[in-house]
Formats: structure tokens, sequence, C-alpha cells
């Protein structure tokens, strides 16, 4: 048997990072890390056993850099490397360059990736191999004209998707005629900042698509096996939320097909390693045999991998690094076999109730729960979630007898989930488990985007209870700082100068871009009576210090928790985040006050780069009209006009980082 590779330098970060060394280490392997300027304190810097700088924080300057992660590899001496999943894991100069420096690329050979790695070139494979795919153009001709007359003849709803790449990035649904050219520049600029290639091809857009791809591995001696299929139909913006495997409603029949097309396109390019092939299945009436399309092969391994790895109870990393190292896969197709349900949900840094936005910040609260659940992470208490790089903050996995069990325990733990800091989507993906229709079996990929506000992902109403809490916090810190030495000084006593009755301390906060006034009741040790003006009711608030977190606990609720960051209260009350801040007479929104009477203004909705715009000063616009572009954590974010009116003012430039609240156009009434 060949002897495993003694050394493994992971191209990557985060979670995957992590999750790398976890089993390299367990294998003995000597473990090295790259890090960027936003990465250094990472946890998964810690955990390696050597780690070094490679660049800024922006990817292109060094995750993508991989020129300097090989002058790395070389000098440290590393056997392997692991590319993880995005950045440089499905570029073919990567690999290439890797083996003639004669380091080992954990993954296919790069004849492999190059073949599977554009849609356009991979379709083709596949029909060659005798595998169906999706109706569409996927040839050469990039002419926007050309382009919009496919999509024409094609038939709307159409899906334009970027040739390279994966994650979501560069695909657009167009449902009409008229709006085809946006949604094109918008995709080809997304694909092309995501990975330096704009051509896309034009598919027809199945009307309940079920999203389900089955795992293939492959090793050096000619053995391809697949371990079965994940469902990842809970999509938003192509983007997968959770995951499961099996299938719900699989048909045997159908697992096999399709298991065995998916054997088949990996043999017709030599694939050697992990690799997932994709397929689109129209569920219309459940799902059938012969009712499957081949989409794209992802030549790598998938954030999604740990539902398989509970299903079928093997490592993937493991079996990478043993395949890599020349080793015989362990096990045939009839060796394998499915061990209950797994489901997986990605725990992201977005608020669900303003269109799903990236959030970034400190993560002065977090409480994974592991009980029952696996929990693969990348950030730590403390640690810090920037703009640079994906918003997931977790992935947590759970495992069942059946389908129920999995979810249940999967709802469980998110419901003990604790975030503070960036705003989450906990609360959203708990609803989502619960879902009758998802539970039922009865979703495809537009499950999400038919029942948003089910599933609480719009505006919510302000919570009394948390601004209550928030309220009685911030009074007991104004107490505080005000009591050092001044106890006996009559001044300190606040009485309001009252000779009888009962002046409580009146404290007055904003949340939710609303204004709120609570008179707080001091009743016992760290216990309060809250009443915010306009209710008669009195909210009980008992404040009690964790003994492991930098947090207090509210009404003794695990799940109701507040924390102090100095400036703001953040409070969690079952997954929910509400920002608390004293309110501030002299904090006036400037730029709110420059609109023309009759006009309006446009902000960046969070913190990010703007690389478009659209309009300049003096030109009249019309509601919805695109105005500027937002990029932040891989996606874009498309500014339209309010209303119609003409340009008074746009401030900053393409390239330029923006924050979250930044002033961006001014328009003012039409004349």
């Amino acid at each position: 048997m060949p002897a495993l590779l003694s050394s493994v330098l992971i191209a990557n970060r985060g979670e995957i990072a992590c999750r790398i060394i976890r089993t390299a280490r367990r294998l003995g392997m000597r473990t090295i890390a790259v890090y960027s300027d936003a990465d250094a304190d990472a946890p998964f810097v810690a955990m390696a056993d050597e780690a070094y700088r490679i660049g800024p924080a922006p990817a292109r300057e060094s995750y993508l850099r991989g020129d300097v992660i090989l002058e790395v590899a070389r000098q440290t001496g590393a056997a392997c490397i692991h590319p993880g999943y995005g950045f440089l894991s499905e570029n073919t100069a990567f690999a290439r360059a890797a083996e003639a420096a004669g380091i080992v690329f954990v993954g296919p050979p790069a004849e492999a990736i190059e073949a599977m790695g554009l849609k356009d070139a991979a379709k083709k494979i596949a029909e060659k191999a005798g595998v169906p795919v999706v109706p569409g153009y996927h040839g050469d001709n990039q002419d926007a004209a050309f382009l919009k007359q496919k999509a024409y003849e094609i038939g709307y709803p159409v899906l334009i998707k970027a040739v390279a790449g994966g994650g979501g990035k560069g695909m657009r649904r167009v449902d009409k005629h008229a709006d085809f050219d946006d949604a094109l520049v918008s995709c080809k600029r997304e694909a092309l900042n995501a990975f330096s290639d704009d051509r896309v091809l034009i598919e027809k857009y199945v009307t309940a698509p079920r999203h389900v791809e089955i795992q293939v591995f492959a090793d050096r001696h000619g053995n391809v096996v697949h371990l079965f299929e994940r469902d990842c139909s809970l999509q938003r913006r192509h983007q997968k939320v959770i995951e499961e495997a099996p299938a719900p409603g699989m048909p045997p029949a159908m697992r096999a097909a399709m298991g065995k097309a998916a054997v088949e396109a990996a043999r017709a390019v030599g694939y050697v390693g992990a690799g997932t092939v994709e397929f689109i299945a129209d569920g219309t009436g459940g799902l059938k045999d012969n009712a499957f399309y081949f989409m794209e092969m992802n030549t790598r391994l998938q954030v999604e991998h740990p539902v398989t790895e509970a299903i079928t109870g093997l490592d993937l990393v493991e079996l990478q690094f043993r395949v890599a190292s020349g080793e015989k896969l362990p096990f045939a197709q009839s060796d394998l076999a499915i061990n209950g349900h797994a489901v997986e949900a990605r725990l992201y840094a977005e608020d669900p109730e303003s269109g799903f936005l990236p959030s970034t910040g400190r993560l002065w609260a977090l409480y994974l729960p592991d009980d029952d659940v696996r929990v693969d992470t990348g950030v730590e208490d403390g640690g810090e979630v920037t703009g640079f790089y994906d918003p997931m903050i977790a992935k947590i996995i759970a495992h069942g007898a059946t389908r129920d069990e999995a979810l249940d325990r999967l709802s469980a733990a998110l419901a003990d989930t604790i975030v503070a800091g960036p705003r989450t989507n906990t609360t959203f993906l708990r609803a989502l488990c619960n879902a009758p229709g998802f539970r039922a079996g009865d979703f495809d990929t537009g499950f999400i985007d038919r029942n948003l506000d089910a599933l609480g992902a719009v505006p919510q109403p302000a919570d009394p209870l948390a601004i209550a809490a928030g309220a009685a916090l911030l009074t007991e810190a104004a107490v505080a700082a005000t009591a050092g030495g001044l106890d006996d000084d009559p001044w300190n006593i606040r009485d309001g100068f009252q000779l009888s009755g009962v002046n409580l301390p009146r404290v007055t906060v904003t949340a939710g871009g609303e204004r709120w006034t609570a008179e707080v009741d001091e009743e016992g040790y760290r216990t309060y009576g809250v009443m915010i003006a306009g209710s008669d009711d009195v909210q009980t608030i008992c404040l009690d210090e964790a003994e492991d977190a930098d947090l207090d606990i509210v009404n003794d609720d695990p799940r109701f928790v507040a924390v102090h960051t100095g400036a703001s209260v953040l409070v969690v009350r079952n997954g929910r985040q509400t920002e608390i801040r004293p309110f501030d007479a002299l904090d006036v929104d400037f730029d709110s006050l420059d609109v023309p009477e009759g006009g309006a203004l446009v902000k960046a909705p969070m913190h990010g780069k703007l690389i478009a715009l659209y309009v300049q000063a003096g030109e009249t616009v019309t509601k919805g009209a695109r105005l500027a572009v937002v990029e932040a954590m891989k996606m874009e974010h498309a500014l339209v006009a309010p209303r119609d009116g003409v340009v008074v003012e746009v401030v900053g430039h393409v390239g330029q980082q923006v924050s979250e609240g930044a002033k961006l156009v001014v328009i003012g009434e039409a004349t």
C-alpha cells in the first residue's frame, strides 16, 4: 500500500480549512495554513502546525494568488495541497502548476477540471456519455443580441449561467424578454469578478425544479462509485440554504439511474477523487425515474459533503488524502448503503428581514450547540465577520433514523444557537425546518421565494420584551457609571427633587429605527420592572451573568441573552437580534437634510464595494431604474430608484469601499 502523504498545505480559509486540518491531524499529517491580513487571528491559523501570510484581505490579492501559495508550499516542503472549495479548487492552471512543482494536488487531474469546469463543454461531454441535459444554448457566440434571440427561441423563463465557476454566482433567472439585457450585463459582470471569465450559456428554466446531486468518488486505478444523492433544492439566489441526504421521495429506480449517469460522466473525463454531478429534476407531481437533466459537475469537495458522510459513515476528506496518495478505494458500489437521514443548515451572517443583506461586525457572543448534531465552523467568540469573504458562520448537521427525526434535531439545535453581533438567518432556518410544505416533501427551488412571509423573511414588528431588557441593562450601566464615590452626594439622588412619591428612572432608546421611552424600576438585585411608554404592561427583567460567556441571561432563559457592547445592547431572543441604543438628540442624519422636498436619498444597504454606477447628476430616472451596484461577500446587490425624479447628487466612485448607510445617490423631484 502506498505511503500516506506526510504534509498538506490548505489553500483555503474558514470552516473548510478547520475541517481539513482536523482530518489531516488525525491521520498524522503536518498541516500548513496560509492566511490573509483579515484572517490573521482566525481559528484555522491557530489550529495549523504552521501558518504563513500571503497578502491583504481581498481574495484576488491573497487566496487567489496561486503563485504565492505555491511558493509557500515549496518553501515548507508540503507534500500536497488541498484547495477545499471555492477559490483555486477548480483552477486548472493552479492544479497544473502544483503538479509541475512536484506537489500533489488533492483533487482530480487538471484535464478533468478543464473538461468539466466549463458548463458548456461539460454538457457536450455528458451528452456524448448518454446523460440527458437541459435544453438550451451552450455555444461559443457571446454576442448580446444573439443570446437574447436564443433565449426567445428557447422560451421564457430561462436561466443565464456563467460558463465557469459555481456557488450560485453569475446566475440569473429571466422571466420576460424585456428583462434579458440587464440580467445579462449583471450576470457577466458577476462572473468576471468571481471567475475571471464572463462567458455564459442559456438554459430552459424547469418550472418546478428539484436540485439533486450525486456524490462520486474515483481512484487512480479505474474504480468509480457514487455515494448516493443529496437534495439541495432549498435555495435563495441560487445558493443552497438547507441540504439533505437522501432526497425525499426519491424512487429507487431514479436513484440507480442518476447514480449510473453520474458515474458515466466521471468516467468520461478520467476523474479522480471527490466530485459532484449536479442534476435538475422536474418535481412536478413528485420525482420520476426519467425526468432529470445533467446540469454541471463540480470537480471538488462540496460545502454540503457532511450529509453524505453522515449517511455513509465515511470521512470524505480522508478518502481524498488516501486516493491522492495512490491508494485504491476500500469499497465497491455494492458495499455502500444509506444509513438514516441527514440535513445541513448554513448559518449565515445576513438579515432575512432586510432582503438577506449581508451583515458584518464583531461576534460579541457565539454559542453553537453540539449535542446530537455536528457543527463545522471557522469562527469563534470575539472574532470578526468581514465583507471580504463568504458570510457563513457555521454549518449545523443533524442525523437521524428518519427525516423527521433529523429535522427535529436540527430545529432544536438552531433554537439553542446564540449569535450576537452580525445579524443572522437563525430564526429563518428554523422556520424552514418546520415549514409544513418542506416537511411534507412538497418543495422545489422556488419554495423559499414563494413563502417569504410565512418564513419570517420580511420586516417583523419590534419585540417589546427585547427592548425592555435593553432598557434595563442600559439603565443599570448608567447608574453604575455615576455611582463611583458619589453615593452620598445629594446631587446624585435620582428623585427629581420630589418631596413625595416615586420618580422612576426614565430611559429613551432607539431600536429598529424607532424611538422608545421606558420607565425602569429596580425591584431587587438585577431585577427590574420595565414599562414602555404607550403600554400598561410592566415587563419583569431579571439579569444573570452567564458563567462561561461575557453576556447576561435574561429571565433565566438561555435563549434570551443580552450583551452590552459599550455603544449599544444586543439582545438575542429566540434567535432574533434587536439592537438597543441610547437615544441621542444630537445624532442627526445630516444626509437626509440635503434631500430636496419630494426627493429621495439612496444609501448603501451594507458594507461593501461600489462596483457600478449607472447615473450622474442631472439625469432623469424612473422608479425602479438601476442606480448602482454594491458587492459584498461575493454577491451583487443592485440599488434602484425609489421614485421618479432627477439625480441631484452622486457620491463616490466605482471601486470605492462604502459603509452601511453611506450616501450614494440623491434624487430630486422631477421638473
